[in-house]
């Protein structure tokens, strides 16, 4: 569904005092839930509003404008939305030109729903459509009634959006958006979409203006990333574009997330291993050990290409860290069955898991599937894997001591860093790191400075490296974070960049791509 209202450009985003005159700018604050494409969506929904002329409000200020970017993927995620929209009633009806914006998952599920049940929402937008934020929020101020924006497909790849980075040394960025896949647990297909992949030569001109501003290291993203090329017809797209990220000058570290094993072919792996700046690190959702239950999740591996795939990416990188997701308690699912998910955890040797316990997605088929297992056996289950994920997770960490690894330092990582006096940052292989650094300012690392450190004691989530720094390297991120804070308050803001047009871009045979003939699986 989409308004029919008259086309109309936002105006600059002020408001004007009546007793004095004067304008000041309107702000804005964004709340996200859900997976690390949402995290990017609100980089866009913030680069957006701060191109129409809005800035992002301060700490324990009332913004003017409020935006929820939803998730959908959750059983309480209404619950929790309508809760929050609530509590926020009391604050819209006392504060005069005040706007709440709902976006996202949610919002394309639910569409006229939230206006239903929350009338005093102002705009809601849909994924395909993010794009349209600022025109809508206008119109709902013109009309003084809710606009509903619901794109049934993608009016442009969101990339092409302006952008507010949150970090000044990585970046997300997108490949692909939407999912051919039809996993029974999953809404996600039927919210984003099918796949729509980008022209390589757009990602990699948008990493390149990314380096030349500072950034360091890049996530690629996609709901299936590693599918990437599919939609036109390249199997080997995604290799190639790792090795053609190997190629920029100044891309200290390359990621990506998160990929599907039944995508994940022997070309890739030669392509993380042969690419220096890729990480050794993987993120690989197992979802379930039992052939059974991955067979009723319509998920087209089983646990034995699953472990091949591991044991091929450790004979490859032996350094590798491998992460996952789990879900317990999918409908179903026996003793036996949970018992192949703990076989499985035990023998890929995980860093780390995100683990779930199945909850009901509604509109999905899981949802009306019988044999839904009581809340009181997931649980128990529940507990018994993340037992054993700490298990192994602490040995896996526990090889890491006394070797020396380089870290790169960042803004947030530890909370208990003002404490402790440590800096935190991560790994090559992405695991985190809490490192003991010197007093004097000068001899410190800055977010974004990169050092190698040894390895004195791990935890399950943790390493720490008490023993100093050493090889220190004062890097073009770490600038770039620092001109940000030299910037004064009011203005330090993230810079707002513009997505890569696809206007003068050169064909696909044109682009930096070298021909890879691995076979695959």
């Amino acid at each position: 569904m989409t308004a029919t209202l008259p086309s109309a450009e936002p105006r600059p985003a002020t408001t004007r005092s009546s007793s004095t005159g004067a304008s000041s700018t309107r702000t804005y604050e964004i709340k996200t839930y859900g997976c690390q494409m949402n995290v990017h969506d609100s980089e866009r929904l913030a680069g957006l509003l701060e191109d129409a002329g809005y800035a992002r409000a301060g700490e324990q200020t009332q913004a003017d404008v409020v935006v929820f970017n939803t998730c959908a993927v959750r059983e309480n995620a209404d619950d929790r939305l309508y809760g929050n929209l609530g509590h926020l009633r009391p604050t819209k009806i006392k504060t005069p030109g005040m706007q709440i914006a709902v976006g996202g998952c949610l919002a394309q599920k639910d569409r006229e729903t939230i206006v239903r049940r929350a009338p005093w929402v102002d705009v809601v937008f849909g994924t395909h459509n993010i794009g349209s934020l600022p025109v809508l929020l206008e119109r709902a101020r013109i009309e003084q009634e809710a606009q509903v924006e619901i794109a049934e497909s993608l009016e442009r790849f969101p990339s092409t959006l302006p952008t507010r980075r949150e970090s000044p040394y990585a970046a997300w960025v997108s490949i692909s958006v939407g999912c051919n896949n039809t996993c029974t647990f999953c809404i996600v297909p039927s919210l984003r979409g099918k796949e729509t992949d980008r022209r390589p030569g757009e990602i990699l001109a948008e990493i390149e203006m990314l380096v030349a501003d500072g950034v360091q290291e890049v996530t690629l993203l996609g709901q299936n990333v590693n599918a990437y090329g599919v939609e036109f017809g390249d199997r080997s797209a995604f290799a190639k574009l790792l090795r053609s990220c190997g190629e920029i000058d100044g891309l200290r570290r390359v990621r990506f997330t998160s990929p599907h094993p039944k995508d994940f072919t022997d070309e890739v792996i030669a392509a993380m291993a042969g690419t220096p700046n890729v990480m050794p690190s993987l993120h690989m959702p197992l979802q379930s050990g039992s052939d059974r239950v991955l067979k009723a999740m319509r998920r087209s591996y089983r646990s034995e290409r699953y472990l091949g795939i591991i044991d091929r990416v450790r004979a490859a990188m032996p350094e590798a860290a491998i992460t996952t997701d789990i879900i317990v308690g999918f409908p179903g699912e026996t003793e036996e069955d949970f018992q192949g998910t703990l076989d499985v955890t035990r023998a890929s040797r995980f860093a780390g898991a995100y683990t779930f316990q199945y909850s009901i997605r509604p509109g999905t088929p899981a949802a009306t599937m019988p044999d839904q297992v009581p809340k009181a056996v997931v649980q128990e289950r529940y507990e018994r894997l993340v037992a054993l994920v700490e298990e192994v997770s602490w040995a896996e960490n526990k090889r890491q001591v006394g070797r020396s690894v380089e870290v790169m330092f960042a803004d947030g990582e530890g909370r208990k860093d003002a404490a402790t006096s440590r800096m935190s940052g991560r790994a090559a292989d992405n695991r985190l790191v809490h490192v003991s650094v010197p007093e004097d300012p000068d001899l410190r690392p800055r977010p974004g400075d990169v050092a190698d450190v040894e390895i004195t004691y791990a935890a399950p989530h943790h390493l720490t490296a008490d023993a100093g720094l050493s090889n220190l390297r004062r890097t073009r991120g770490g600038d770039a974070w620092a001109a940000r804070q030299a910037q004064p308050a009011s203005t330090a803001r993230p810079t707002v960049t513009l997505g890569m047009p696809t206007l003068g871009l050169p064909p696909v045979s044109d682009l930096r791509i070298p021909s890879c003939s691995s076979d695959p699986l």
